[in-house]
């Protein structure tokens, strides 16, 4: 081959390793790169010893419900996946129904818009976002709503840092509130529901997207146990909960359940329709990550994070496909107003 010819392969070979490194897989037109993958607040020389702790909180599972140590159970899990979250899904960690004629980002918006529509708040009301994440579904729901919306997270790396058993808020501070497949990682649901109920103004409404197991899951059925087990340690749950004790927590702290509904049942099209269509991207995804990882670029243990997750994807793939299992059991509930003072 001549030189030219050289040259120009040579550049077409790096154009294309450029492209393959740092500009494939974002999930959003301004999310991760693939060369931004780190773990977190993790140091990258901590991040293989971190997750192999992680591992260890499921050596005797049932111990977690009630650990103290839950919440830095979580913390760890999101330091380890929120970049490749983000670089893979989008800044939106939570699934959606699909719409036909939407695109999968359009019907994430839909999604979060309608939990704000439920609690309806006005222009300048204060919302609280319980388990915000990377603040994904905060901006589209106060751009939707106008409201001022605080959020809260337990992970540091992502937004704004707080435990949600434990807010560092005012009783009666909040002109609503809404959880989005959040409080699924609380060891006890009572707990935080209390802590919603408490920062609440009184009259003001509270929706929560729950993820649960539904009537099709049978705990005597082998098969159903894998998958809900698989769900639960592929995404630091203390113990998946059964959609029958959703409001009973809720109406024990306090609230009035105005509304229950399985926003994941029919007429709505399958929300693990992502998951299936998007087990090419994970491969190709998985091969470059662990050539990031092997040229020092992604920290090692990243490749093991990124298998747990693609596994974990099955298991929710096989959670939606039976039935039973659902990220989106949605709740409304109110706030009494103040009993009127006896004269």
């Amino acid at each position: 081959m001549d030189p030219f010819g050289l040259f120009c392969t040579g550049a077409l070979l790096a154009c294309g390793l450029y492209w393959f490194v740092c500009l494939l897989g974002p999930a959003e037109q301004k999310g991760k790169r693939a060369v931004d993958l780190s773990g977190g607040s993790i140091s990258a020389e901590k991040v293989q010893d971190n997750y192999k702790q992680y591992w260890s909180f499921f050596r005797q599972p049932k111990e977690i419900e009630t650990a103290e140590k839950v919440p830095d159970f979580v913390d760890t899990f999101y330091n380890l996946v929120t970049d490749i979250y983000e670089w893979g899904w989008g800044q939106s960690f939570h699934f959606s129904p699909s719409i036909r004629g939407k695109s999968h980002r359009d019907a994430t918006r839909l999604h979060e818009e309608m939990a704000v529509d439920l609690i309806e708040v006005k222009p300048g009301d204060r919302v609280l976002d319980v388990g915000c994440g990377v603040g994904g579904p905060m901006r589209a729901i106060a751009t939707h709503s106008r409201a001022n919306v605080v959020g809260i997270t337990i992970n540091e790396y992502q937004v704004v840092c707080g435990n949600f058993l434990e807010m560092p808020f005012k009783d009666n501070t909040f002109d609503g509130a809404y959880s989005i497949e959040a409080t699924c990682h609380a060891p006890k649901l009572e707990e935080v529901y209390a802590e919603v109920f408490r920062v609440l103004k009184p009259g003001s409404l509270y929706v929560s997207y729950e993820w649960v197991t539904t009537d099709k899951y049978r705990g005597d059925n082998p098969e159903h146990v894998e998958v809900i087990q698989g769900i639960e340690i592929g995404d630091a749950l203390p113990g998946l909960r059964n959609y029958k004790d959703i409001a009973e927590v809720a109406k024990k702290v306090g609230f009035q359940v105005v509304k229950e509904k399985d926003l994941a049942k029919p007429p709505a099209l399958p929300w693990w329709t992502r998951l299936k269509m998007g087990r090419i991207a994970y491969w190709r995804n998985h091969i470059l990550v662990t050539v990031l990882a092997a040229i020092g670029i992604a920290p090692k243990g990243t490749v093991d994070v990124h298998e747990m997750l693609f596994k974990t994807a099955d298991y929710l793939t096989r959670g939606g496909d039976s039935g039973i299992f659902s990220p989106m059991h949605m709740i409304l509930l109110r706030k009494p107003q103040v009993p009127p003072t006896q004269s």
